[in-house]
């Protein structure tokens, strides 16, 4: 396993990581959460990502008690939530990132993962509702109390990271760490050309999300829609018709024929293509199977079939470079 900086912070994260979204706790029974997780650490993982709303909590409190069970030095991985959409309540102050629901989920969050402190804290979405000071205070107020070590965003834009940071200076408070945004071969405009700049100023660390696209990015749907993916759940119709446009399954296609050539899978090829942007620290793997885990976690080792002629072909097929804006 390769491990590198969280950003600009002296976090040393796991390349590869293993999400929960949509598995844990809904997908997949816990024992197979467990086979998961231990293989994910076997393999030199040290990043476990969860939310308040996957699966309502669910999800968190399957991996606390796996956490529990496998007993692993707490020193040796890092675990993480996300606040913002809350874990099925409904009722004011039940979501967003108000000073009483950060520090409601964070306590929430510390009981169902049972650990003592949370290494990384995410901002799920920005709250237009709330001032930026207040979030900011917040965060900063769980670090001082040992409760949290690092808080970030996810889904955030370049602009209202910035405000998030400029808040920090003004007030002399800690801002935000790292961003977890979507990002894979149809998706890259954020991470490639929104945050250029704030990787240098503030040194903005990236743990990335979806990195297959939802499964796209194999080769499971260039024939029969099969069942039992994550597109075929309850309420996952939106992803469905989003991911699933002939014009990318197409490029699909394509890309299958190259990492045939190369000697490697799809979803390899997939992985080692994120890997290989610097500005990425960690890329979050999904899985709902183990063998389909242990084809990924050997993503690393796909990242030097990527050479400047590859490149090209990949950029060829995909037709989607994000132009970086002329000043």
């Amino acid at each position: 396993m390769e491990y590198r900086r969280l950003g600009k912070t002296g976090l040393q994260v796991s390349a590869l990581s293993l999400g929960s979204w949509l598995t844990f706790g809904k997908q997949i029974g816990d024992e197979i959460s467990e086979k998961l997780m231990t293989v994910a650490y076997e393999h030199g993982v040290n990043f476990f990502d969860n939310a308040e709303i996957y699966a309502r909590g669910k999800s968190e409190i399957v991996m606390g008690n796996i956490l529990k069970k496998m007993n692993w030095e707490r020193s040796s991985y890092l675990v993480s939530s996300k606040v913002f959409f809350g874990d099925g309540g409904n009722k004011p102050n039940q979501t967003g990132l108000s000073r009483k629901h950060i520090v409601e989920a964070c306590e929430a969050a510390l009981k169902r993962l049972q650990v003592d402190y949370i290494d990384l804290y995410f901002c799920h979405r920005p709250d237009k509702n709330t001032p930026i000071e207040e979030t900011v205070w917040t965060m900063n107020n769980l670090i001082q109390q040992g409760k949290i070590l690092y808080w970030g965003t996810s889904e955030w834009s370049a602009q209202e990271i910035m405000e998030a940071h400029m808040v920090a200076r003004d007030l002399r408070l800690i801002g935000p760490s790292m961003e977890q945004p979507e990002y894979n071969m149809f998706n890259r405009r954020k991470v490639e050309v929104e945050f250029s700049q704030v990787y240098k100023t503030v040194g903005l660390g990236t743990t990335i999300w979806s990195p297959l696209a939802s499964g796209v990015l194999t080769d499971k749907y260039l024939s029969k829609f099969p069942e039992g993916t994550r597109m075929s759940m309850d309420g996952l119709a939106w992803l469905k018709e989003r991911s699933l446009t002939p014009e990318r399954l197409e490029k699909v296609r394509e890309l299958k024929k190259l990492a045939d050539k190369l000697g490697a899978s799809l979803p390899k090829l997939a992985v080692a293509w994120c890997l290989k942007n610097p500005n990425v620290s960690t890329v979050i793997l999904g899985a709902s199977k183990v063998e389909q885990l242990e084809e990924t976690l050997k993503s690393i080792h796909s990242i030097s079939l990527i050479d400047d002629e590859v490149e090209k072909r990949i950029e060829d097929i995909l037709q989607n470079k994000p132009q970086a804006p002329a000043f």
